[in-house]
């Protein structure tokens, strides 16, 4: 074969190669487009059974007035107080609980003899409702936001807890007598060998706990804060607002999906694998 042979040959194939690479990517973007066809298609049929008479309008506003009800109230600037409000609440909680469920979750975690005494407690606490807790919340706290922390703290608390609690107990005991041997001070245990096994543990129970502590916050809002997304649908059913209710719906369904993808980035970017053998 000659050299023109070869240099057609390759350019040939690499000409394959590119078109192949770029009809995989056309492929897959179809591919995953596909899955937001319900997402697209559900507004349209919505707003068709509204309009036909089918669905009624006033217990399920159509999309466009959905829409409408956001832009009005964006522009009249509750929609962004409402939202500041609502996550600077769940700030706070989350905080709050990601201290304190990463703190007792290592601690028992590590600690077996005092995990037996604590867990039973823990197990019996953490399936009562967050909503149960409300009125206690408002007796302990009063109104505004420090009801709202409790709530937020007590609800993101758990899942955090037991992710972390369940990543400190599977620790393997190769790393614990490795550090012994070595002489390795507890500090330097718990910055070297725990946090970094059992940080995807931690990382997935604060997502969890995130969601949680969102949906705890819109719970508190109803009945014990004067201002939040909780609040504004609160207020927007006392005067029969409809569009307005389903609108604040919308916006902490999209807040909430905004911080799920936010929390999932961050577990890629900072969890680390251990290598395989």
């Amino acid at each position: 074969m000659s050299l023109l042979q070869v240099g057609n040959y390759s350019l040939d194939r690499s000409s394959a190669e590119r078109s192949g690479g770029k009809t995989r990517s056309v492929v897959s973007a179809l591919s995953g487009a596909r899955y937001f066809v319900p997402l697209m298609l559900l507004p349209v049929l919505w707003e068709l059974g509204v309009r036909s008479g089918i669905v009624n309008g006033n217990l399920l506003p159509p999309p466009s007035a959905i829409a409408a009800a956001v832009v009005d109230l964006a522009r009249a600037g509750m929609l962004w107080r409402d939202v500041s409000a609502s996550i600077l609440r769940v700030l706070v909680g989350f905080s709050v609980a990601t201290i304190a469920g990463v703190g007792f979750g290592l601690l028992l975690g590590r600690l077996p003899v005092l995990s037996r005494y604590v867990m039973p407690l823990i197990e019996v606490v953490r399936p009562i409702s967050v909503i149960a807790w409300i009125p206690i919340a408002i007796l302990w706290f009063g109104l505004g936001d420090r009801p709202a922390w409790f709530l937020i703290s007590l609800g993101a608390f758990f899942p955090i807890f037991t992710s972390t609690y369940d990543g400190a107990r599977s620790l393997a005991d190769v790393y614990v007598r490795v550090a012994r041997c070595f002489g390795a001070p507890r500090s330097l245990f718990i910055r070297q060998v725990l946090l970094p096994a059992t940080l995807p543990h931690i990382l997935t129970g604060m997502r969890i706990g995130l969601g949680t502590g969102w949906t705890c916050v819109i719970a508190a809002e109803l009945v014990s804060a004067t201002s939040g997304l909780g609040y504004m649908i609160q207020l927007a059913r006392t005067t029969i607002e409809t569009e307005k209710v389903l609108a604040g719906m919308m916006v902490i369904g999209l807040i909430g999906y905004v911080m799920n993808s936010l929390m999932l980035l961050v577990e890629r970017k900072l969890s680390v694998r251990p290598a395989a053998d």
